[in-house]
């Protein structure tokens, strides 16, 4: 199965757009399923509330973990993630047309009613698996890079 649809199956399954991102990767950043899980449980909604989109934390998370600094004072291995953590971004702002959760949804998921808008009009189901599959792929290419 592709990362892609690893990931838009996780987030059908109820998981939070950054678990899933961050799940489709486990294997590639070595991690396990349930580190992934429990790792990417806060991010959903943009923080739950509204800012940066929670597939693009997912795929954050996935880049540190592969290329980002395991010691203190590798600042070599911090620009090289800062780096990928730039190019994610505007790629995927490029993309979509924004990072943020507020912008993408066109709704503040930080508040009840707007969430409650956003579950009747379908925009979990119509919008966050493009940004999920728009996450995964941007990650893929620059990881696939190196």
């Amino acid at each position: 199965m592709k990362r892609t649809e690893i990931a838009k199956d996780y987030f059908s399954k109820k998981c939070h757009c950054s678990q899933a991102v961050l799940a489709s990767f486990a294997d590639e950043i070595g991690i396990t399923e349930e580190m992934a899980l429990k790792a990417g449980s806060c991010f959903g909604g943009g923080m739950r509330k509204g800012e940066v989109c929670g597939a693009c934390t997912g795929a954050l998370m996935a880049l540190g973990l592969k290329y980002g600094m395991s010691t203190v004072g590798d600042y070599e291995k911090q620009q090289i993630a800062d780096n990928y953590a730039k190019q994610f971004l505007n790629e995927f702002s490029k993309q979509n047309g924004s990072y943020l959760c507020r912008e993408l949804m066109k709704c503040d998921l930080s508040s009840d009613e707007e969430r409650q808008y956003a579950r009747e009009h379908g925009l979990f189901s119509t919008i966050c698996p493009k940004l999920i599959e728009s996450a995964v792929l941007i990650t893929e290419q620059l990881m696939n890079e190196v």
